[in-house]
């Protein structure tokens, strides 16, 4: 694609030099366009012309994952000079959304914004999830970190980990239910770690997204949840839920006051998760460079990182690669524990 450029540019420079030589010129530069356009799939016309680029959501509107992308969805139209739409396509864990993408073609028209669950966990835990995604995939940038808290209503007898973990001893029998927002997910792993790692008979709750667990924490009809910081953090600064500890490996700067399970002794459990933006395999590298440069400078916008942090993000610009580094990295942490569990794909 370089030398299709220079070589255009060097015409075009004779072109306004010598004047006598521009119908011929004129005709030759044209031809090497059109070479430029076929060598990338066509994908030069399709971005010039007036289609909306679609980013996929396998989340429901007005969750976490929806929220972040319409944050987005303006910085980027703006960047990128054309109608960025956002398409929920909820479903298990964002494996509707991901197949989706698999199915699009490769021109640049649609992406998928989507956390470390249904990249990392959920090909590890279903065994026909309709995509691999080092073979269906390719990373376009990754923007931010987050981690995952565990919490308890606001009336629950417990102030401290430590409290919850000789209530469940002393009042509930040595058991009780635990909520998660999907099954098979990150959060239930840690469910099962924390009841091997204290000896207790923890259950996990799966729910249908954090909303309906958050409804029957804030009802205590369950006794304890394991959500991502941006599902739990307003619960906790209002007094409606009471955030008990964080995973990642340092204090997060919402929730100071918390302690991460590394403090409180439990190893292992640093790696932060992600969020991303995916094309489908084979997407223009031009494309994914030029999307790349977009993304981290809109989430850089103070504004739009400001409201980023608020929630509970930590901002991080990925380009492809190290996107890609941080999934393989994480993918690898989340096998071992998964295999630990003896969890077997379903």
């Amino acid at each position: 694609m370089a030398v299709y450029g220079f070589f255009f540019f060097s015409l075009l420079e004779q072109f306004v030099t010598y004047p006598s030589r521009r119908r011929f010129l004129a005709q030759t530069a044209t031809q090497a366009a059109v070479l430029a356009g076929a060598s990338v799939g066509g994908w030069s016309g399709a971005w010039a012309s007036e289609r909306p680029l679609r980013i996929l959501v396998g989340f429901p509107p007005g969750g976490g994952t929806d929220v972040i992308a319409r944050l987005l969805q303006e910085p980027l139209s703006q960047r990128l000079g054309r109608t960025v739409i956002i398409e929920n396509k909820p479903g298990a864990g964002g494996q509707i959304a991901a197949q989706q993408l698999k199915a699009s073609p490769a021109d640049g028209n649609t992406l998928f914004l989507t956390h470390d669950h249904t990249i990392s966990i959920l090909p590890q835990v279903v065994r026909h999830a309709g995509f691999v995604p080092a073979q269906d995939f390719e990373p376009v940038g990754g923007f931010a970190s987050f981690v995952n808290t565990f919490a308890v209503p606001a009336s629950h007898p417990a102030k401290t980990f430590g409290e919850y973990l000789q209530w469940v001893r002393q009042d509930a029998g040595g058991r009780s239910a635990v909520g998660i927002p999907a099954p098979a997910s990150t959060p239930e792993f840690l469910v099962k770690q924390l009841a091997s790692r204290y000896q207790l008979d923890l259950i996990s709750a799966p729910y249908k997204g954090s909303g309906p667990m958050i409804g029957d924490m804030l009802g205590r009809q369950i006794e304890a949840g394991v959500g991502s910081v941006q599902d739990f953090v307003n619960y906790h600064k209002t007094g409606k839920l009471r955030v008990l500890a964080v995973l990642g490996g340092q204090r997060q700067p919402l929730l100071l006051e918390v302690p991460t399970f590394s403090e409180l002794g439990m190893k292992g459990l640093e790696d932060m998760p992600y969020y991303g933006i995916y094309a489908p395999k084979g997407v223009p590298a031009a494309f994914t460079q030029r999307f790349a440069t977009a993304l981290a400078h809109s989430v850089q916008e103070p504004g739009i990182r400001q409201q980023l942090e608020d929630i509970g993000l930590v901002v991080e610009t990925m380009t492809p690669q190290q996107l890609h580094q941080r999934e393989q990295a994480y993918t690898g942490v989340w096998k071992r524990i998964i295999e630990d569990s003896g969890f077997k794909p379903q």
